[in-house]
């Protein structure tokens, strides 16, 4: 592989967990949105890059994909749904951002640090910095969702986190067409579901905010 393929692989990877940083940082909703549909297009850029330098045209698809529906339908519905649901426009933390960015500083070197150990026996360098990559995006996706209060916040880490997982199945010599496809419609379910819970949080209990949930549980112990 020529330095120059690896370089630009290198970078598309290393943005996506740029981008997941400036996500844990923004406090505003739409800001969010906004941020999630850029790192879907680094995504898709990403893949598409693997698709060229492994010449595993399928993986064209998956590109699409990630265009199509994260970085297109899925933040416009989310968009629909703040405005609909007439949600506060702050993003609600559990910890501060700061001690939130140093933990997500902290997972990234754990992540590298583990990936390229577990990998140190496979000669293919460009798939093990791109795993260790997605982990860290991975985890930086379970920080927010775990640091946020508002719901919707939750679902855009839950979404980063997948974005991780794609970006590992791809660096490891891609994936089957179908899961392709099938992981498309189970982003369309999901949307489906998710709307249809925030919605119903919302009527319950005026808020979807996390901890109405809390304190319910706690009035019918």
């Amino acid at each position: 592989m020529s330095g120059y393929a690896f370089d630009i692989a290198h970078l598309l990877a290393g943005g996506l967990v740029l981008v997941s940083f400036m996500m844990i940082y923004q406090d505003r909703l739409y800001s969010l949105l906004n941020v999630f549909a850029f790192q879907a297009v680094l995504l898709s850029l990403a893949v598409g890059w693997q698709a060229h330098v492994q010449g595993a045209h399928h993986l064209y698809v998956t590109a699409a994909i990630a265009i199509l529906f994260k970085a297109i339908i899925v933040p416009w519905a989310l968009h629909r749904i703040v405005q609909q649901l007439g949600i506060h426009r702050e993003v609600e933390t559990v910890v501060s951002v700061g001690p939130t960015m140093l933990a997500g500083m902290g997972l990234v070197a754990l992540s590298i640090l583990l990936m390229l150990r577990l990998t140190a026996a496979s000669g293919n360098a460009l798939a093990r910095e791109d795993l260790a990559f997605a982990l860290s995006v991975i985890l930086l996706g379970l920080l927010m969702m775990v640091t946020r209060r508002n719901a919707v916040s939750q679902v855009v880490g839950f979404m980063s986190l997948e974005n991780g997982l794609i970006l590992a199945a791809a660096g490891a010599k891609g994936m089957p067409l179908v899961v392709e496809i099938s992981v498309a419609f189970s982003v369309l379910v999901a949307m489906i579901v998710i709307g249809v819970f925030l919605f119903r949080i919302r009527e319950r209990f005026d808020s979807v905010d996390i901890s109405a949930l809390d304190e319910f549980r706690g009035e019918r112990r």
